[in-house]
């Protein structure tokens, strides 16, 4: 599964810096498949999204904190846990059960951001 950030983030911060994918941004920031990771160019994403690396997209929310889910490996091939509920003061970075993924799954889009 992917991480989520629920509405009772209290936008601290802590988790973004903790995310070795750079997948966790603010709330209202546009993001971009290239921020953090080795991805350039026109790509096609492990789940069948095409675009531009460098192209901004969209913020996911606007008042809390949020995790890009084409980006979110839950750590794995980085750290034995998720970071960001680690470090979550108020337990607000847990599972999205809209995206089930298994290890491999993980691995895959870890590898194909980080080359």
């Amino acid at each position: 599964m992917a991480i989520m950030i629920t509405e009772e983030c209290i936008n601290c911060g802590a988790c973004e810096p903790e995310c070795p994918n750079n997948a966790i941004y603010e709330g209202g920031d546009e993001w971009r498949f290239s921020d953090g990771t080795s991805l350039t160019g026109t790509l096609t994403t492990p789940s069948g999204k095409s675009t531009e690396a460098d192209a901004a997209q969209e913020p996911e929310e606007m008042d809390v904190y949020y995790i890009v889910t084409d980006k979110c490996t839950e750590c794995v091939g980085f750290h034995d846990e998720p970071q960001c509920a680690a470090v979550c003061p108020v337990d607000c970075c847990v599972d999205d059960p809209d995206y089930k993924e298994t290890e491999e799954e993980l691995t895959v889009k870890k590898d194909f951001m980080h080359l």
